[in-house]
């Protein structure tokens, strides 16, 4: 016949330093890592898009370019938009799962978003 029992560590066990560290310290690391990482790269690509925005506009002021469309810019803004929601989404839910509550690393993420 199988054991269904789980081994839970003593309510003394929980607060021991080698606990503390591989359940809420490294998983707060990796979220802290993630986040700071992701606003890096959202503000990186911000800049790089606008950057071309820009260009476009000073093209089309120029005449080398015909008029530029507002509304395919707001289609490819719109689109961008929602694929940034969708990853954001995707890297809560993996980091959720790096630890068994996934309240460390998610926190780690929030607050590595905040410094980024």
């Amino acid at each position: 016949m199988k054991n269904n029992t789980v081994d839970l560590p003593a309510a003394t066990d929980i607060f021991t330093p080698d606990f503390m560290i591989s359940n809420v310290g490294a998983p707060f690391a990796i979220g802290l890592a993630v986040g700071y990482f992701a606003k890096k790269m959202i503000l990186m690509t911000l800049f790089l898009c606008g950057a071309a925005i820009v260009l476009m506009f000073v093209n089309e002021h120029f005449g080398i370019i015909s008029k530029v469309s507002d509304v395919n810019l707001q289609q490819a803004a719109d689109s961008a938009t929602d694929w940034v929601k969708q990853f954001g989404d995707f890297l809560v839910k993996r980091l959720s799962s790096i630890s068994s509550k996934g309240v460390s690393a998610t926190g780690g993420f929030l607050v590595g978003l905040k410094l980024g």
